[in-house]
C-alpha cells in the first residue's frame, strides 16, 4: 500500500511563494525539480516502522508571525527557553516569520552570519547554495526529502569564517504559533577551518488536536580542525507528525558533537547520521526520547568512519510509557580505508507501563581490518533493587522512579550547553514523565 502525500501545492504556488520570498533563480529550480520527484519517490522505508497511514499531507503552508521588540514580550512558554538577560545571538521564528533577531556586533564584524534562510539566501545567495542539500542530504533520496525541498518553507543559516572562535552559545527557536501550519524547516550550520561553535535549538507548538506536518532537515558541515556542538530541544504536540534528518559532515580533525533532546507528543521518524570523511575526525552522538500516549517512534543514529584513525561515539537513551512505543537504531560504520577507526554505541531503553515497548538495535558494519568496535543495548523496566534502595531510606517509590529516570537520562540532559534550556528540557522530561 502506498501511502497518498497528494498536495494541495502545484508549480505555481511554488513559483510564488518563491518570487514572495525574493529567492535566486536555483533555489526555485530545485523546488520544481523536487516537487517533481515528490510524485514518483517512495516513502522511507524505517526499520520495523510502518508509515503508510501517518499524517504527512494534512496541513497550512503558509502562516503569518508577528515580530515582537523584546524578549520580555514572549509568552511564559516560549520565554523560559531563553536567557532574557542577553538578548544577542539568538534568532526566534513565529509561524516561520522572523519575529527577533539579534547578533553581537562583534561576531558581525567577524564575518558570523545568524539569520533566517529566507534572508540568507538573499543577501548570500552563494553562500547558501554552496551547502544547501548538497554533501549532506540530497533533495532526491525519497518522497519526504523532495517535499522538503520544494515546501521548505522557514529554517537557519549559521556561518561562522575560518579562525573564528565563539564562546557563547547561537540560539534559535522554532514557534509553530498557528496550529494548522506545517514546518518545512532547514537548518545550515557552517564551521570553518580552525573555527568553533555551540548552537542550539527549540521547536515548539501546541497543536493537540489540529493534525499537521514537521519536515525537518538539518545539515551541519565542520570544516578541517573545526568544532561544532549542536543541541536541541524537540517538543512538538500531539497533532505534529514529524520527519526529523539531522546530518553531519566532518573533516580532518574536525568534531561534531550532538546532544539531542527528543520530547515530541505525535509519531515521530528521526535519523541523526553523520559522515567522519576526514582523517581524525570525530563525533559524539547523543539522545534522549520519552515516549507516551500511543504514539510511535522510530529514532535512528549512525556514524560513517571515513577517515584514519576517526571517532565515532553513539549514546541513545529512551524512556516509554503508556502504550508507546520506540525503536532505538544505533549504527556505526567503518568503511574500507578507515584504518584504525573507532565505532562504539549504546542503546538504553527503560519502560514505565506494561503496555510500552521498546527495541534497541545495536548494528556495527566493519569493512577494514585495523579497526576498533563495540556496542550495548538494554531494554528493561525499572530496577526493582534500585528503587528498594532509595526507598529504604525514606524516598516515597514515586520520587524514588523520579530519580531513577532523570539518572537515567543525565547523560545528554546535562551536555546541552544553554542552562535555561536544559532546564527547560528537564521540565518537559517531568511532565512527560508524571
Amino acid at each position: 500500500m502506498a501511502v497518498q502525500t497528494k498536495l494541495p501545492y502545484d508549480k505555481d504556488y511554488i513559483k510564488g511563494f518563491s518570487a514572495k520570498h525574493n529567492e535566486p533563480e536555483w533555489m526555485h529550480s530545485l523546488r520544481q525539480q523536487a516537487l517533481e520527484q515528490a510524485d514518483v519517490l517512495e516513502m522511507p522505508k524505517p526499520d520495523k516502522t510502518n508509515i503508510t497511514k501517518w499524517n504527512f499531507s494534512t496541513f497550512e503552508h503558509d502562516a503569518d508571525g508577528e515580530v515582537i521588540d523584546s524578549l520580555q514580550d514572549l509568552p511564559n512558554d516560549i520565554k523560559v527557553f531563553v536567557d532574557t538577560e542577553k538578548d544577542n545571538n539568538i534568532v526566534i521564528l513565529r509561524n516561520q516569520t522572523t519575529a527577533y533577531q539579534r547578533l553581537s556586533q562583534d561576531l558581525v564584524d567577524k564575518g558570523v552570519i545568524l539569520t533566517d534562510i529566507f534572508s540568507a539566501t538573499e543577501k548570500y545567495p552563494d553562500l547558501v547554495q554552496r551547502y544547501y542539500m548538497k554533501d549532506a542530504v540530497s533533495f532526491d533520496e525519497h518522497r519526504l526529502t523532495a517535499l522538503h525541498a520544494a515546501l521548505m518553507n522557514g529554517g537557519v543559516f549559521v556561518y561562522v569564517p575560518k579562525n573564528v572562535v565563539i564562546e557563547e552559545p547561537l540560539q534559535a527557536i522554532f514557534w509553530q504559533e498557528d496550529d494548522k501550519l506545517g514546518l518545512f524547516n532547514h537548518v545550515i550550520v557552517v564551521a570553518e577551518e580552525n573555527s568553533s561553535l555551540t548552537y542550539v535549538e527549540n521547536y515548539i507548538s501546541r497543536n493537540k488536536d489540529e493534525r499537521t506536518v514537521a519536515n525537518i532537515v538539518a545539515e551541519v558541515i565542520a570544516h578541517d580542525n573545526a568544532s561544532i556542538s549542536f543541541g536541541s530541544v524537540d517538543n512538538f504536540a500531539q497533532g505534529t507528525t514529524v520527519y526529523m534528518n539531522r546530518r553531519g559532515v566532518a573533516y580532518r580533525d574536525a568534531n561534531i558533537e550532538w546532544a539531542l533532546g527528543q520530547m515530541n507528543d505525535g509519531n515521530t521518524v528521526s535519523e541523526n547520521i553523520t559522515h567522519l570523511i576526514g582523517d581524525h575526525s570525530s563525533s559524539y552522538a547523543k539522545a534522549v526520547s520519552v515516549g507516551r500516549g500511543d504514539q510511535t517512534q522510530n529514532f535512528t543514529a549512525k556514524i560513517v568512519n571515513y577517515g584514519k584513525q576517526s571517532n565515532g561515539l553513539i549514546l541513545q537513551h529512551g524512556v516509554m510509557k503508556d502504550s508507546a512505543s520506540a525503536i532505538f537504531n544505533g549504527i556505526g560504520k567503518i568503511e574500507h580505508g578507515g584504518t584504525k577507526a573507532n565505532a562504539e554505541q549504546e542503546s538504553r531503553v527503560l519502560m514505565l507501563s506494561k503496555n510500552a515497548r521498546g527495541d534497541a538495535n545495536p548494528i556495527l558494519l566493519i569493512d577494514e581490518d585495523d579497526v576498533t568496535a563495540g556496542h550495548a543495548a538494554s531494554v528493561g523496566r525499572v530496577d526493582p533493587l534500585q528503587l528498594y534502595y532509595l526507598m529504604s531510606r525514606g524516598i516515597s517509590q514515586q520520587e524514588a522512579e523520579r530519580l531513577i529516570i532523570h539518572g537515567f537520562l543525565a547523560p545528554v540532559v546535562n551536555a546541552i550547553p544553554i542552562k535555561s534550556v536544559r532546564e527547560q528540557l528537564t521540565e518537559v522530561i517531568e511532565g512527560k514523565v508524571y
